[in-house]
């Protein structure tokens, strides 16, 4: 059989797919800011305005995609460790002389020329996390396997932390589900959802509910796992009995908090569960008593996180979207605009260049976290569709990708390259629609900026290059 080229190795579909989202996004940055009364159409090319930056920053990744193209395939995987050092190095060094923008202190600025390292930082924990579970002496569901694989994800995302980034820092629990994609416990994942859950109960309920609740669920998964339900049937009228009669003990103490009633009446359980857990070697008993402490220290934590982790802008839109506070003017306006300049475009939209939101500044950062609203005024409904389709498409054939490849290696990063872009498409779309809070994540190919565009490139290229070396 004659042997393909190497333009016939490549996923035409996927860089089609690449092509045509960069396009829409250089074509919406251009439409959130075009005024017909003092602007033509060709002055979609002045480099002094946003839209003219994009189109200079869509050409030089479509060169930085040649590159990575062209770069030996082995290059990836033997270099990856130093390429994960550097990273780090950058991000530390951004803590140091890094410039502050909009509160985040994540830019190294090179002259004209400003880059953001956290944004690369994801291609080299992809590159590494390939690297450290494809070896042959490696396996994930040891204590060893845990441990650095944890500590490979979580060193950048406290970096980034610290940068005051939360939001980009948020994007690598990404990795976990590729984690659980090569064989990590389906637990594992359970128990990363239920913690999201105790942190908005944590902020909604007073700390002693959340307490029981664990207690709760933790006892019915015993009862479902050894199907003894005698257990849970205790346990629920005790914790009725001990709700209703102990605070009347306390009612007269009033340095005694509601939460110390919980804890004695929960400790002695406790205590004969752990015993009992380890003299009959239950596993199932240890999980669940593992759990159960893990979830105290996750709500615990809660409030620490809340009130000195996330800056006062970050708390308000969390609240505001929980509906504990309104303020449609202030922390909540960005949303209220971005839901009404969506709303309006109905099902086919205003038209391109027609949108009236997003042309006067009704939206802030138009055209960097908030460029889907501008698709949703002048494109419609179904020009959202159309969006969303296409990215579904993309992440199918990137799964695909991964899949078939016979290096596990490339199967791995693939994986990596799908679950951080489904992540911030996730994300940036749900804080657009309301759903969750605004955090700072760009939309991938359509949001404005050099170092998002550049660092999704890189990310998507590599594994291509990955995979025309599987023929």
């Amino acid at each position: 059989m004659r042997s393909k080229t190497f333009l016939q190795k490549l996923d035409w579909p996927v860089m089609g797919i690449y092509v045509v989202l960069v396009l829409i996004g250089c074509l919406n940055i251009f439409a959130s800011i075009y005024d017909a009364d003092q602007r033509a159409l060709w002055d979609i090319f002045d480099s002094g305005q946003r839209y003219g930056l994009q189109l200079i920053w869509a050409a030089t990744a479509m060169g930085i995609a040649v590159i990575c193209l062209s770069i030996n395939s082995k290059f990836y995987s033997v270099f990856a460790w130093p390429i994960y050092l550097i990273s780090m190095v950058s991000l530390v060094a951004v803590l140091i002389v890094g410039t502050e923008v909009n509160g985040s202190k994540s830019w190294l600025v090179l002259g004209s020329l400003r880059i953001q390292p956290a944004e690369f930082a994801k291609i080299a924990c992809s590159l590494v996390l390939a690297r450290l579970m494809s070896a042959h002496d490696f396996k994930l569901k040891t204590f060893r396997g845990i441990v650095l694989t944890g500590a490979v994800i979580l060193i950048p995302s406290l970096l980034i932390i610290l940068e005051n980034e939360t939001g980009l820092a948020l994007v690598y629990a990404a990795f976990f589900l590729v984690l659980y994609r090569e064989g990590l416990s389906g637990w594992i994942l359970i128990f990363g959802v239920f913690a999201v859950i105790l942190f908005v109960l944590s902020i909604l309920w007073e700390e002693v509910h959340v307490f029981m609740l664990i207690a709760a669920v933790c006892s019915v998964g015993y009862a479902l796992v050894s199907r003894k339900w005698i257990y849970m049937a205790g346990f629920f009228l005790l914790f009725a009995g001990g709700y209703r009669f102990i605070p009347e003990l306390f009612a007269n103490h009033e340095n005694i908090d509601s939460i110390i009633w919980f804890l004695i009446l929960l400790a002695p359980f406790l205590t004969i569960g752990i015993i009992h857990a380890f003299r009959s070697r239950i596993r199932a008993l240890k999980m669940i008593l593992l759990s159960l402490c893990a979830s105290f220290v996750v709500a615990f934590s809660v409030d620490y996180f809340f009130d000195h982790i996330l800056q006062d802008y970050q708390r308000m839109r969390i609240l505001i979207l929980l509906g504990m506070e309104e303020d449609p003017q202030g922390a909540g306006y960005n949303v209220h605009q971005s839901k009404v300049a969506i709303g309006s475009g109905g099902l086919l939209g205003k038209g391109f260049l027609r949108g009236t939101q997003t042309k006067y500044n009704f939206v802030p950062e138009q055209t960097t976290d908030f460029i889907f609203c501008t698709i949703g005024e002048e494109w419609g409904f179904l020009g959202s569709c159309v969006v969303i389709a296409l990215f579904l498409v993309l992440f199918y054939r990137i799964i695909l990708i991964a899949e078939r490849q016979k290096d596990q290696f490339a199967r791995i990063y693939g994986y990596c390259v799908a679950s951080c872009l489904f992540l911030y498409f996730f994300i940036n779309l749900s804080m657009t629609i309301g759903l969750m809070p605004v955090i700072g994540i760009p939309l991938p190919f359509i949001s404005y900026g050099g170092s998002s565009l550049w660092a999704f490139t890189i990310q998507l290229f590599v594994l291509l290059k990955l995979d025309s070396a599987r023929w």
